[in-house]
């Protein structure tokens, strides 16, 4: 397999280093960067090729990953086109539609949509993906081999559940970061010191992740496993119920699946 990565990014760079931790050749790799100093760097850092758009090699690769910002997927994509009948292509851009990536490709059909989440830079992420009929076994698993190497993988059977996944998973770092932020906070609040809140915010964060994990319970019951009746946690989950915080959670959750839907319309207009 010959991979060429257009963009160089961060997520471009954790992919790659996945690739050459699970073993994959370095002389396998191209990446077609615009910026001199990330290519210099990639270079450098992975012995990976640097390579031109229009260059023989990514005719001769059979997987493109498309690792550019959203806005600027209609040119790196017009700048690729035409591409081989054979080669399959991966866009990791958030809200573009494959409807679109076709169109820019000319009428390229083997294509497949990820979308991975920033846990992906120290090999702990979660990408979901989505093909259409047109792509076969064999390149669903080569792209699902691509995404595993920085994290888990699942597959999604509609284009349209790509917007939850992306307000789930692909932002759903952020919110475990606020919440480690608040819960430190608040700990600050009730007079610890910010040193000692901070840790302890991220280490219960990690742990109850890890636990979770590991345990073949759900969330749910080792939730229950934690709140004694009449207790402390029982009396903290009391004023979330109170304030409605799960709702609160589905509302704005709901509302960065829209933005997710609005973006992808954006991205397509003529």
């Amino acid at each position: 397999m010959r991979i060429v990565f257009v963009g160089g990014g961060n997520m471009a760079a954790a992919l790659i280093g996945g690739l050459l931790g699970r073993g994959f050749d370095p002389q396998q790799i191209g990446v077609i960067e615009p910026l001199a100093e990330k290519r210099a760097a990639l270079a450098s850092a992975y012995g990976v090729q640097p390579l031109e758009p229009g260059d023989v090699s990514v005719r001769a690769a059979d997987t493109l990953l498309l690792a550019v910002k959203p806005q600027d997927l209609r040119g790196a994509a017009g700048a690729l086109a035409p591409l081989g009948s054979g080669q399959l292509v991966i866009s990791i851009a958030a809200g573009a539609r494959l409807a679109d990536l076709s169109r820019w490709l000319r009428g390229h059909r083997k294509l497949v949509r990820a979308m991975p989440n920033t846990p992906a830079l120290i090999g702990a992420g979660i990408a979901a993906l989505y093909a259409p009929p047109e792509v076969g076994a064999a390149e669903r698993s080569r792209a699902e081999a691509i995404l595993a190497a920085v994290g888990g993988v699942v597959w999604v059977d509609e284009e349209r559940l790509l917007d939850p996944v992306t307000a789930l998973s692909g932002s759903g770092p952020a919110y475990v970061f606020w919440f480690i932020e608040q819960l430190a906070a608040a700990g600050e609040s009730l007079g610890l010191p910010r040193p000692v809140a901070s840790r302890l915010a991220l280490d219960t964060v990690l742990g109850a992740a890890r636990l979770a994990a590991q345990s073949a319970d759900t969330p749910a019951v080792l939730r229950d496993r934690v709140t004694s009746k009449g207790g402390t946690t029982e009396a903290a989950l009391r004023v979330f119920d109170q304030e409605q915080l799960a709702a609160r959670l589905r509302r704005a959750l709901q509302a960065a699946s829209a933005r997710g839907a609005e973006l992808g319309d954006l991205l397509g207009r003529d």
